[in-house]
């Protein structure tokens, strides 16, 4: 697969590299895990098949083999030739059709999954391009235009589609270790205040602006510990910020809350300026809302596997 043309943040992404954050290595992968097993599910590759993850803007490649392949995550304005296609539907394209990715109509992060999955090595266990240290994926960065993607060998599957998980702007989170220390009017505000998505996040994460300033109770001298995708810390301004992906691996903001592995695909998807609004579960509720997740997953499995 050919990159002709690109203004998009894309990258190729898996569902990211475990058991290096001691070592100062962070997770990376897909923003959207849940777009991207939902992708690989429906072309019938192991779930952690890597795939190529497309931000906002648009790109046009080439097929330089017949390959099967689907669109998730995002709902992207995109065409097969001058053929409009549909996010969510296994397509079949053949060497040298083109496919264009305009814009995205909803959401931010698409993924394009093709049968057989990227013909790339991996490196620490994983084909997720760390875009800070400059390895993994496509030679350790953004695609360019005349990027190269070999893929593996691809069998032609019949065309079908799946349906989207439902939008919502509701997402669930669970209290964190410093939720006690925030004042009552902040435990409250949390969940009352529409938090806008503003243009200074990315994939390191989600900065949020809201008409309430999350305030400590007292001050909190805290020294730099762990934290991990989903984690919402409050800087002093009481703005909080949602680390994803390519987050840090330390931190030493207090964190207030964090988002349940169900709902982060929800967060990724949130567009610039767009707001949500946070929903407090308990611990059995994020596990039971995982589990549905992962239902969703095995039913693609189900259904594509007997196409």
């Amino acid at each position: 697969m050919k990159v002709l043309t690109v203004n998009a943040l894309s990258s190729i992404q898996d569902l990211g590299r475990l058991g290096y954050r001691s070592m100062g290595v962070g997770k990376n992968g897909a923003m959207d895990i849940w777009s991207l097993q939902a992708g690989n599910a429906l072309v019938k590759n192991p779930l952690d098949t890597p795939a190529l993850e497309i931000a906002m803007g648009g790109m046009t490649l080439e097929f330089t083999q017949d390959t099967s392949f689907c669109i998730t995550g995002a709902l992207y304005e995109a065409y097969l030739d001058d053929t409009r296609i549909a996010g969510y539907w296994r397509i079949h394209a053949k060497k040298g059709q083109v496919l264009t990715l305009q814009r995205p109509l909803e959401g931010m992060y698409s993924y394009l999954c093709v049968h057989g999955g990227f013909d790339i090595a991996p490196i620490l266990a994983s084909v997720s391009t760390n875009l800070a240290a400059g390895f993994g994926g496509a030679k350790g960065r953004a695609l360019q235009a005349d990027d190269v993607l070999p893929t593996n060998n691809t069998a032609k599957l019949p065309i079908i589609g799946v349906a989207r998980l439902p939008k919502t702007e509701r997402i669930r989170i669970i209290k964190s270790s410093e939720y006690a220390c925030f004042t009552k009017a902040a435990q409250t505000a949390l969940l009352e205040t529409p938090w806008q998505l503003q243009t200074s996040s990315n994939r390191m994460g989600s900065r949020l602006k809201g008409d309430a300033a999350l305030e400590l109770s007292e001050p909190l001298q805290m020294p730099s510990h762990g934290v991990d995708m989903g984690m919402i810390q409050v800087p002093p301004q009481g703005q909080p910020i949602v680390l994803m992906a390519d987050g840090q691996t330390t931190g030493g903001y207090p964190k207030i809350a964090a988002i349940i592995s169900a709902d982060i695909g929800r967060m990724a998807q949130m567009q610039y300026g767009k707001a949500c609004r946070f929903e407090l579960v308990d611990a059995e509720q994020a596990f039971l809302a995982q589990q549905q997740r992962q239902r969703y997953i095995h039913e693609i499995q189900e259904y594509a596997n007997e196409h």
